[in-house]
């Protein structure tokens, strides 16, 4: 047993101990009265936290009116919230409204070899942004902020589930509210595909902690069609998997069709957008000849920590104010790894946590928006959780409200008035 779990019942409130059903009620209002009840805290602090930094960070918007001076597709609108759609955003509503097309046309006399297209962004939310408005009436932008915000609650109520699995309910609904105040959050209620992945990536690794193996594969499946990082989720539940079979705990079905199942969304996707533009490496073509985005073993980020350290910014992609709060969030991931592996949780969380880092801080991309991109590494906020589930209610909400509030800023004016999230 993960050394995580080892919380004594007296250590627990008397309102974290589990909900006693009503015998009166019909058995499905019974577990759907239950269900409400297990997750309200969670769900309703991180609703809270992210709420106030939302609310400060629209306000900042205004204050500062530089969004009505600027490019709609770059960070501009007409109003304060339009910028929420800009720059990725406006390629997920393309996709949704156009298709793909995609292709590999090169450039010249650029530092760009060839240009954008939309196949670089996977196809899972921008295909239920389309499916939303046209069922809805709402506009493409409305319907994918209504996606983003479900799906963030969704996310939230995974990180509660696994770490109150792990530890107790209370460690849980901390953690949840954490993750509304992580430095990247600020891409949680916009038009972007991270709050859907965070969501089907925490549920899958709550399938694996259940062994609900089928459903961890079917769930890896669909992240894959949404995000290429859902190459962290396919090495995890893969370990999982040979772990659950050389300890021939959960038969052999299960573990081997999660394997099968996992990679297919991923790389089915890949291997269309190869096959439509005639060459199968393409869409990796396109990452680094259109975004120079591509692994390069961390030398971007070893440039641009040297160029924040040296107060210089002559590196790719400056952007000082986000970068700065990158390269404190990249100092900070070794000490939480440190201490998320004293917790000794199960090795797949470990593995997922790992292969995320790795990803990010292993490949050329926008340095600033690292804390962007480290949304998916969750577990990280564990030992955090478990740290401060120790203060009493008035302390805990007092360091909360003030990091929502702060968050506000570094999480989303930061990320998206002064660099590019």
């Amino acid at each position: 047993m993960s050394a995580i779990s080892h919380t004594s019942v007296d250590e627990r409130s008397q309102d974290e101990q589990p909900e006693k059903p009503d015998p009166e009620a019909p058995g499905r209002t019974r577990w759907t009265n239950a269900t409400a009840r297990r997750f309200a805290p969670a769900l309703a602090a991180y609703g809270v936290v992210k709420l106030v930094g939302f609310l400060v960070f629209m306000r900042l918007l205004d204050a500062s009116g530089d969004f009505r001076a600027k490019n709609p597709r770059f960070g501009g609108g007409a109003h304060s919230w339009d910028v929420l759609q800009s720059w990725d955003g406006w390629w997920y509503e393309q996709v949704a409204a156009n298709g793909y097309h995609p292709q590999l046309v090169p450039l010249t006399g650029q530092w760009l070899t060839h240009d954008q297209n939309s196949a670089a962004f996977f196809p899972l939310y921008p295909g239920l942004m389309r499916l939303v408005s046209d069922c809805t009436g709402l506009g493409l932008y409305g319907a994918g902020m209504l996606i983003s915000v479900l799906a963030s609650f969704a996310a939230a109520a995974g990180i509660f589930a696994i770490t109150a699995k792990l530890t107790d309910r209370r460690t849980g609904v901390i953690a949840a509210a954490l993750w509304g105040v992580f430095p990247g959050s600020g891409a949680e209620w916009a038009v972007y595909s991270d709050s859907l992945f965070v969501a089907l990536a925490a549920w899958a690794c709550y399938a694996v902690l259940t062994h609900r193996w089928l459903a961890a594969g079917v769930i890896t499946f669909v992240a894959g069609l949404n995000r290429p990082t859902a190459t962290a989720l396919i090495a995890a539940l893969g370990v999982a998997a040979m772990v659950a079979l050389y300890r021939g705990r959960d038969g052999v079905t299960g573990p081997l069709a999660a394997m099968v199942i996992a990679p297919l969304g991923l790389a089915g996707y890949i291997v269309w957008v190869g096959w439509r533009m005639g060459d199968l490496t393409g869409y990796f073509t396109l990452q680094r000849g259109a975004w120079l985005h591509y692994f390069d073993y961390g030398n971007h980020t070893l440039n641009v920590l040297r160029g924040v350290l040296y107060g210089h910014t002559d590196y790719l992609f400056s952007f000082p104010t986000e970068d700065l709060i990158g390269a404190l969030l990249v100092f900070a991931v070794p000490v939480l790894t440190v201490l998320l592996i004293r917790l000794r949780p199960p090795v797949f969380l470990v593995v997922y946590t790992l292969v995320t880092v790795v990803l990010v801080l292993g490949s050329q991309q926008i340095f600033g928006n690292t804390s962007r991109y480290l949304l998916p590494a969750f577990p990280l906020l564990l030992p955090v959780a478990v740290a401060l589930r120790r203060l009493s209610l008035p302390s805990l909400a007092t360091v909360l409200g003030s990091t929502a509030i702060a968050s506000g800023w570094f999480a989303g004016y930061v990320l998206f008035e002064l660099g590019v999230p």
